[in-house]
């Protein structure tokens, strides 16, 4: 079987590294905001061109911190609208509803999955204060027409790159990121992390992680407990300085999966120039997704489905129930994801590729 997603095989490299790290940490005996978050703080923030990181939980509470920083600092406020796409997982979402903000839903390009930017001008009212941009699958969105939007509607941007590790990102956005073990910077458990380039912010932000507090039991503001754990640092750090070798790998498999699959029941994604992407997921699309999932099964190829319902119609959200994204649901009833890492063979991929034409 060749597997999705081989979270053993990709971590098997850093084992005895892992390990040596994680005796340092037990022997150091500094366990919550150590040496280790401070250092992936600052080699992060470096790979990423920006100047602070903020290690916390995870990238859910990322996104959430993010737009609450922004309301303690009076740039939003309660009850403001904040543009999302449509076509999205839900945490992005769950964040704007968290942060006591109204998500606006807006549908995908057909073609990238991603935000269009020519739907967003007519969902902005007086109440439209700031587009959350999502990255979706680690393919870039449209930055140079959102960026312009941005400005000329003078709305926050802030990007959810919970799958974009790597990514040549547009602007100096405040950004979120996740480290959820699948990632392509995994750690071995929950880990997340903010990006930015704003002073005033990632103050508020190192306080707001650490229960407001930026000297012990002196809280300035109202926070919460979501600190990057120490142990789950070292592991990033170990991980860290292989991350462009690994998306590399990744865009060479996309481009053997959209240059070699020739199959017209297939729908391909849309990639323009690969370096501007670092392929978290290879999804394709069809009508028959089950007849296809059960089709890749039977000749031992692993795939999931990212993401089978769209996040307005969850029972979640459920006063949502009743709107109609009619993209947004294409996608989400036709999408398959093919098995891309870098730990995957030639041969591997060769096979997945002869499978599929044959369907």
């Amino acid at each position: 079987m060749i597997k999705f997603l081989d979270l053993h095989k990709i971590n098997l490299p850093y084992q005895e590294a892992l390990h040596h790290k994680m005796q340092e940490v037990i022997d150091k005996g500094w366990f919550i905001l150590g040496e280790e978050v401070k250092m992936f703080e600052k080699s992060f923030a470096n790979y990423c061109g920006m100047k602070h990181c903020i290690g916390v939980g995870n990238g859910l509470d990322a996104m959430v911190l993010i737009f609450r920083a922004y309301i303690q600092l009076g740039i939003l406020k309660k009850g403001d609208e904040i543009i999302v796409p449509a076509n999205t997982y839900i945490a992005s979402i769950l964040a704007i509803l968290q942060a006591d903000l109204i998500p606006v839903l807006v549908e995908p390009d057909s073609k990238t999955y991603n935000i269009d930017p020519d739907l967003i001008v007519e969902k902005i009212t007086n109440k439209t204060k700031g587009i959350l941009v999502v990255h979706l699958y680690g393919q870039l969105a449209d930055m140079d027409k959102l960026n312009a939007i941005g400005k000329e509607h003078n709305l926050l941007l802030v990007e959810d790159a919970a799958q974009a590790q790597g990514l040549t990102f547009r602007g100096n956005n405040t950004k979120a990121f996740s480290f959820y073990p699948g990632k392509n910077l995994g750690s071995l458990g929950d880990a997340g992390a903010i990006t930015t380039d704003d002073d005033t912010l990632a103050e508020v932000l190192f306080a707001m992680r650490n229960y407001g507090s930026e000297k012990k039991y002196y809280n300035e503001i109202i926070g919460v407990n979501s600190r990057l754990d120490e142990l789950q640092a070292a592991f990033l750090n170990v991980k860290l300085p292989n991350l462009e070798t690994e998306n590399n790998r990744r865009r060479q498999i996309a481009k053997r999966y959209i240059s070699e699959i020739k199959n017209d029941k297939i729908v391909l994604p849309f990639c323009g120039d690969f370096a501007k992407h670092v392929f978290h997921l290879f999804v394709v699309r069809t009508e028959n997704r089950e007849h296809l999932h059960e089709y890749l099964k039977e000749n031992s190829i692993e795939t999931l489905i990212h993401y089978p319902i769209p996040p307005h119609k969850q029972n979640a959200l459920a006063e949502w129930n009743n709107l109609s994204f009619p993209i947004t649901e294409k996608i989400h009833r036709e999408v398959l994801s093919l098995p891309i890492s870098p730990v995957l063979t030639d041969d591997e991929v060769s096979k997945v590729i002869e499978v599929l034409n044959r369907y």
